[in-house]
């Protein structure tokens, strides 16, 4: 019997957990389900012998341990800053590991003695990043192969709301953590066109957009992740001349989140004094300039402040918040993203019966022949209510399917790996059609201009 050892429970391992269980008695697989609280899981757990689900606290080192020891492989859906010390515990008992985030240098850190080891610690393994690799490596073989050279690829992912649950003017809802949404973007977001490195600072980056269409879904922009550059040795493309990876939303929505950059909203490096007596009103009114005179409002001085029309779309959206009301804060020691987050989570949660969407678009410019190319290539998946969500499917089936490889043996990478050989993206997408995540293919080719 293999044993799994599952870390958190949260929003994005309800698929995931769904898969594992519905795999368990084939693969003679015992499961253990460790979160900071467990009451979600006990009705899951209850009615089954494989599985059980235990209260796990991944700061006590000794349970951490004494769990780790026990498993065959970990699968940490934790926060993201949580990984590297399960990583270091996986290594030191020599377990493999899977997470679903970013490798970071911490985790490089730890590539050497991983291989020496005979250990993959698999990550960068859910949606994006994950299936964005897989998917793009697929066709970036293809083309490859068939003798073509890529002259630019961009990406972009958006996990959005789905159309007949669009029923508010941001046309967006949160499908994962609403933390990392306020906080995203910031830094320098870096790309390279036409061979020359393009960079965007933070105050600029919801000001300079991509836009989209996607058959039967209409219209979206992206704008830049914050290093798309990373990536080109990965891929096998160090001397491509364009390159991008960004993040998808509906039309609208970076002009409005911009104007929370403009303002400093979105600023998490310190705290508001006074903020458990604000209102949504004095926390925004903390940020604007005097009033010019007395009878001048303050959506007229927000207006001017953004340099937006005063009945513009995106003053509607702010007003539609509740930016201009007096509602309690009712946080001590608040910085502005904080608040802002409480804000947008009122307005902006999935509700019951309630479905999201994932959007991922790949485009691909390419010369074969003489020719230059384009593909496209389309993910659409949607939820099927507030809890199976499409967010959940999309980060956690991958995940799931490379688990289950990686026991049976058939993955024999070993260090700190992403999913981007063919032995591990193609059956991961075979297996993700099952389930509907399929990828719609476009080609055309190009007229040369003159």
């Amino acid at each position: 019997m293999k044993k799994i050892l599952l870390l958190g429970a949260g929003r994005s391992a309800s698929s995931l957990i769904k898969y594992l269980f519905d795999n368990a008695t084939a693969e003679n697989w015992h499961i253990t389900i460790g979160d900071i609280s467990i009451t979600h899981l006990q009705p899951l757990v209850e009615p089954i012998s494989f599985a059980q689900a235990i209260t796990f606290n991944v700061h006590d080192a000794k349970q951490r341990a004494a769990e780790v020891g026990k498993a065959d492989l970990v699968i940490s859906l934790l926060p993201a800053i949580f990984h590297i010390e399960v990583a270091r515990e996986c290594l030191k008992q020599e377990k493999h590991l899977i997470t679903a985030s970013y490798v970071s240098p911490d985790f490089l850190a730890l590539h050497a003695e991983a291989q020496q080891k005979n250990l993959t610690i698999l990550m960068e393994s859910g949606l994006d990043p994950g299936i964005d690799h897989m998917s793009a490596m697929r066709v970036i073989k293809s083309i490859k192969d068939a003798g073509g050279k890529l002259t630019s690829f961009k990406s972009y992912t958006g996990g959005l709301v789905a159309p007949e649950s669009d029923n508010n003017p941001w046309n967006y809802k949160f499908t994962w953590n609403p933390r990392n949404v306020v906080l995203a973007g910031q830094g320098t977001a870096k790309y390279i066109k036409e061979g020359q490195y393009k960079y965007i600072p933070y105050h600029k980056l919801f000001q300079r957009t991509d836009e989209f269409y996607v058959e039967g879904y209409g219209h979206f922009e992206g704008y830049a992740n914050r290093d798309s550059l990373s990536y080109r040795e990965p891929y096998g493309l160090l001397d491509i001349p364009t390159m991008l990876r960004g993040t998808l939303r509906r039309k609208g929505y970076c002009k409005a989140w911009d104007a929370f950059v403009q303002l400093g909203l979105t600023d998490d490096s310190y705290t508001l004094d006074g903020s458990e007596r604000m209102t949504y009103r004095t926390f925004v009114e903390s940020f604007l300039p005097p009033a010019a005179s007395p009878e001048q409002s303050m959506a007229e001085r927000l207006s001017l402040y953004l340099g937006i029309p005063a009945e513009g779309e995106v003053m509607q959206k702010l007003e539609w918040l509740g930016l201009f009301e007096d509602t309690p804060v009712s946080m001590e020691a608040a910085t502005p993203a904080q608040i802002l987050e409480k804000i947008l989570k009122e307005k902006l949660s999935l509700t019951p019966g309630d479905k999201d969407m994932i959007v991922m678009q790949h485009q691909f410019g390419y010369e074969l022949n003489g020719e230059l190319r384009e593909v496209t290539s389309t993910l659409v998946a949607l939820g099927e209510d507030e809890v199976q969500t499409a967010m959940a499917k999309t980060v956690g089936l991958p995940v799931g399917i490379l688990a289950r490889l990686l026991l049976q043996g058939k993955i024999t990478h070993r260090g700190v790996v992403i999913p981007i050989y063919p032995e591990l993206y193609e059956p991961v997408l075979a297996e993700l059609e099952e389930y509907g995540i399929t990828f719609v293919e476009t080609e055309r080719v190009v007229e040369r201009s003159i």
